[in-house]
């Protein structure tokens, strides 16, 4: 897999997989021994994703100036991406019944791993989704239940998410866009705000502490080169 490009992490994954149903395989009687109990998983790379900075989510906000439907979902989706860290999947299959915009949360129903939660958001995504939902219901396919809409009578799925989101990316001028970078974003900006990371873990959706390692492995190196700099071990 890691020849033919796979990922690490993907190619980790799959193996576990393999490895689970070999043990199972064994413990049914299916075949004389796990063969794989001995291979190692291949080592996952520490990838530092780049996060957007305040500069950059504004540029990306503004790019969705409009009072048009696609600029109002458009703002929407960014606002409550980057201050949530909500993944791209959980932000597709929300519906309209899953956003209190009295109460400022959003319910994942299912997350990853099949653990739900509630995440608050604040009074500016808020504004940017009641936005949306007022051009919302002008459209052709408002009576669905699926919060987000894509353009004439397209349901919105990952892709247009993605796609949606990568103009605008583009537009504002920035390089290498992924939905994922809003995650880290949110993150890295938890962090930076003085958020504890219990809160962090609850918001994300995580139950390892080393997903907060994972994610804010930018941030964490900013403030090691900021902190580095204030101490000025050099000077002596």
């Amino acid at each position: 897999m890691l020849d033919a490009g796979a990922s690490a992490s993907t190619a980790r994954s799959r193996q576990l997989a393999v490895r689970r149903f070999s043990v199972w395989l064994a413990e049914e009687g299916e075949i004389a021994a796990d063969a794989l109990s001995t291979l190692k998983p291949p080592k996952l790379d520490h990838k530092v994703i780049p996060e957007l900075d305040d500069a950059q989510l504004r540029a990306l906000v503004k790019v969705c100036s409009g009072n048009d439907f696609r600029a109002r979902r458009d703002e929407a989706i960014i606002r409550l991406m980057a201050e949530t860290g909500l993944r791209a999947g959980e932000v597709v299959g929300m519906t309209t019944a899953d956003v209190d915009l009295k109460a400022g949360v959003a319910i994942v129903q299912r997350g990853k791993g099949g653990r739900g939660r509630p995440v608050p958001f604040g009074p500016q995504t808020g504004r940017a989704i009641d936005r949306y939902l007022r051009a919302r219901r002008g459209h052709r396919m408002a009576e669905l239940d699926a919060l987000w809409l894509g353009d004439r009578q397209r349901g919105f799925s990952y892709q247009a998410l993605y796609s949606a989101l990568r103009g605008r990316a583009e537009a504002a001028g920035i390089e290498g866009f992924h939905p994922h970078v809003l995650r880290h974003t949110a993150a890295g900006r938890w962090l930076a705000a003085g958020g504890s990371e219990g809160g962090l873990m609850a918001v994300a959706g995580w139950s390892r502490r080393d997903m907060i390692d994972r994610y804010t492995r930018a941030t964490s190196q900013r403030r090691a080169a900021d902190e580095a700099r204030r101490l000025s071990l050099g000077d002596w």
